[in-house]
């Protein structure tokens, strides 16, 4: 049992990726996931890392990172946009579960950025809650184009290192925890079709894009 209070950041996101290699090698392990397993995290959980993500149907996290049951504290929000509700799952991965990492997980071809490029280049944004979504992904879609980084994957990566920044300027516990070494905030964007996640953002641990390669 991967126990997140026995993983350092570091060890945290290295297996994690090492799940992902497998994946995007097609030599899934599928750790985890029998009735031992679930029989074992019965009593509790003890994930080693909190997982971010847009809702996107592609981007199954124990999938995509060959994880199994009692791994990943997932929360999951289109165009992973991070309202109170997710800060506070978050905070409770982090402070109650001693999660040691927390990944920020966007991809490419994403609906939500999609639909922030599109309303600022037409001026119509869609209506109820899609709204809200959307609206919130824009401030990230504007500070793309203010650097000059007009590709949509260019986009979704200022819109992953957003998120990031934002999660530690509004998380005083998580910021908190990453300040003294006990976690990290790794932002990762996913490629649909070849299922690899790159690095485009680190705080509280020292990677590079290379690292996901």
């Amino acid at each position: 049992m991967a126990e997140s209070e026995s993983l350092t950041p570091a060890d945290a996101f290295e297996l994690l990726l090492t799940g992902n290699r497998r994946f995007v090698a097609g030599a899934p392990e599928h750790p985890n996931q029998d009735a031992a397993r679930r029989a074992e995290v019965t009593p509790g959980q003890r994930p080693f890392a909190v997982l971010f993500g847009c809702s996107d149907s592609r981007l199954a996290a124990e999938i995509i990172f060959d994880r199994g049951l009692g791994d990943l504290f997932v929360v999951r929000t289109a165009g992973h946009v991070a309202g109170s509700e997710v800060l506070g799952s978050i905070e409770y991965g982090v402070a109650v579960l001693d999660c040691p990492l927390v990944v920020v997980l966007g991809h490419d071809s994403c609906g939500a950025v999609g639909a922030a490029s599109a309303a600022l280049e037409d001026g119509v944004t869609p209506t109820g809650f899609i709204r809200d979504v959307v609206e919130r992904v824009t401030p990230s879609v504007l500070a793309a184009r203010a650097a000059g980084r007009t590709a949509p994957d260019e986009i979704l990566a200022e819109h992953v290192r957003h998120t990031v920044d934002l999660l530690l300027e509004r998380s005083r516990v998580l910021a908190d925890r990453v300040d003294a070494g006990q976690a990290a905030v790794v932002g990762l964007c996913y490629r649909l079709a070849d299922g690899r996640a790159d690095v485009v953002a680190a705080r509280g641990l020292d990677v590079t894009a290379d690292s996901a390669s």
